[in-house]
C-alpha cells in the first residue's frame, strides 16, 4: 500500500470516539444550522471517510478558484476539484462561529457534520463561470454535472468539519460503503500490498470483468478494489442497490476466493470527466491502492469530452510526482468474434467493428425490458438475470 495524498498518515474527519461525537451531536443540536446542499453532503461524507486527505474541511473561495484553474489551492497543495460548501442563502447562520450541517438525503434533515466558520464568501457569476468552464470543461447546462454545480447557489461557507454520521450511505449500504481507513484495514489483514483499483458508476458487464483481470495480472497485483460509488446520479442511470448486487453475483461467481474486495463510496457524481478521473484517483490513493485503472471516457457523459481525455490529463495537466498512484491505461474492451475472449481494441488492429461483440445502452435496456437474454460474450447470465428484473419492474411501473 502506498501514503495518503498530502501526509504520512490518514486523517479522516469522522469523529471516532463515541462519547466525543454524542457531545458535539448535543451541542449541534443547539447551533444556528444549515440544510447544504446533496453535493456538499457528498464531500462531507468523503472528508469524514478519509478520501478527501489532507483536506480539513470545506475550501475558502481564494482555494476554490485556484483549485479550479490550476489544480492546486492558494498554499500549493494539488486537487483537482474544488471541495465546498455552496447555498443559496447563509443569513441563518451570519456571526456564527461554529455551525451544524444538516443533511438533505436523510428524512428530518438531521445534523451531519459541525463546521467552524472561516469565511462567508459570494461568487461572482463571473466566478461560477470560471469554475465550470475548468472543472467541467462545458458551460452547456444540458451537461448534468454543470447543472447541478449551478443549482446550489453563489454563497460559500468555508472551514474546518467534524463529521458525526455517513448520511444514508451506512444505513442503506452496509455491506458495500466503507471508508478510505476501513479499506486500508481490510487490504491489510488480507495482505494486499500491490491493488489496483476500478471505478464503477454502472453494473459490470463481462468486458468490464475482464479489464480488472486484464490489469490485475498487467502489474502483479495482490488484489482488485471495485468501488462504486453509491451517491445520486443523472436519470436513467442504475440505481446503488441493483448495481451492487449485480456487482457482487459476479465477483461471487468469477472470481477466486479474496482476490476481490467489493466496495463503494459516499459522493454525488460530477461527470467531469478528466478533471474527475484525477478526483478518482487521488482517493483511491489514500485507499491505500497502488493502481488505478481509467478506461475510455472514464466518468464522462455524452459527447463532451475525448475518449481518451481521461487518460492524457495525467500526461499533460498533473504535475509530476503530485500523485502516487500509478495509472493502467484501458482501451475500450469487448468480445472478439474471431479470437473468442473479451481483447482491447487497441491490441487487434486486424479487427473491424463487425468483429466484436457491442450493444449499445439503450440496446441492452430494451433487450432486458423484454425480457430477452443478454449475449454470454457481453454479460453473465446470473448478472442479467438481476439487471433484467430490475429493467421488466421499471417497465411494469411505466419508467
Amino acid at each position: 500500500m502506498i501514503k495518503p495524498h498530502g501526509s504520512d498518515t490518514l486523517n479522516p474527519l469522522y469523529v471516532m470516539d463515541a462519547k466525543e461525537r454524542a457531545a458535539l451531536a448535543k451541542e449541534a443540536a443547539k447551533l444556528p444550522s444549515l440544510l447544504i446542499s446533496s453535493a456538499a453532503a457528498g464531500n462531507a461524507v468523503m472528508l469524514g471517510s478519509g478520501y478527501f486527505n489532507p483536506l480539513k474541511g470545506f475550501m475558502n473561495k481564494a482555494d476554490a478558484l485556484s483549485t479550479s484553474d490550476k489544480m492546486v489551492t492558494k498554499s500549493g497543495l494539488f486537487f483537482p476539484v474544488p471541495i465546498i460548501n455552496v447555498v443559496k442563502d447563509a443569513s441563518a447562520i451570519k456571526g456564527a462561529k461554529q455551525i451544524a450541517l444538516r443533511d438533505p438525503n436523510v428524512e428530518g434533515n438531521p445534523v451531519l457534520a459541525v463546521q467552524s466558520v472561516e469565511a462567508i464568501e459570494q461568487f461572482s457569476d463571473d466566478d461560477m463561470k470560471f469554475m465550470t468552464e475548468k472543472v467541467f470543461r462545458t458551460l452547456d447546462t444540458e451537461h448534468p454535472g454543470v447543472a447541478a454545480f449551478n443549482s446550489v447557489g453563489k454563497t460559500i461557507v468555508s472551514g474546518p468539519i467534524k463529521v458525526l454520521n455517513f448520511s444514508y450511505f451506512e444505513t442503506e449500504f452496509p455491506e458495500t460503503f466503507r471508508t478510505a481507513y476501513q479499506i486500508r484495514e481490510e487490504m491489510q489483514k488480507l495482505g494486499w500490498n500491490k491493488v489496483v483499483a476500478f471505478q464503477t458508476r454502472n453494473p459490470m458487464h463481462l468486458a468490464h470483468e475482464e479489464l480488472c483481470r486484464m490489469a490485475h495480472k498487467a502489474v502483479k497485483a495482490d488484489g482488485i478494489l471495485i468501488h462504486m460509488l453509491l451517491g445520486k446520479l443523472k436519470k436513467g442511470d442504475i440505481p446503488a442497490d441493483v448495481r451492487d448486487a449485480a456487482i457482487r453475483k459476479m465477483a461471487e461467481l468469477y472470481f477466486p476466493k479474496n482476490t476481490v474486495l467489493i466496495t463503494g463510496y459516499g459522493f454525488d457524481m460530477l461527470y467531469a470527466g478528466p478533471r474527475e478521473a484525477v478526483l478518482h484517483a487521488l482517493f483511491r490513493q489514500n485507499t491505500g491502492c497502488t493502481h488505478f485503472i481509467v478506461g475510455r471516457d472514464h466518468a464522462g457523459v455524452g459527447s463532451y469530452y475525448g475518449p481518451f481525455d481521461a487518460q492524457t490529463i495525467f500526461h499533460n495537466e498533473v504535475p509530476k510526482g503530485a500523485l502516487q498512484i500509478e495509472i493502467f491505461e484501458a482501451d475500450h474492451t469487448a468480445w472478439s468474434k474471431k479470437l473468442n475472449k473479451v481483447v482491447m481494441m487497441r491490441d487487434v488492429p486486424d479487427h473491424t467493428k463487425d468483429d466484436f461483440v457491442l450493444l449499445s445502452g439503450t440496446k441492452v435496456r430494451q433487450m432486458l425490458a423484454a425480457g430477452q437474454p443478454l449475449p454470454r460474450e457481453f454479460a453473465r447470465p446470473e448478472v442479467a438475470e438481476i439487471l433484467m428484473k430490475y429493467y421488466q419492474s421499471e417497465a411494469a411501473k411505466g419508467n
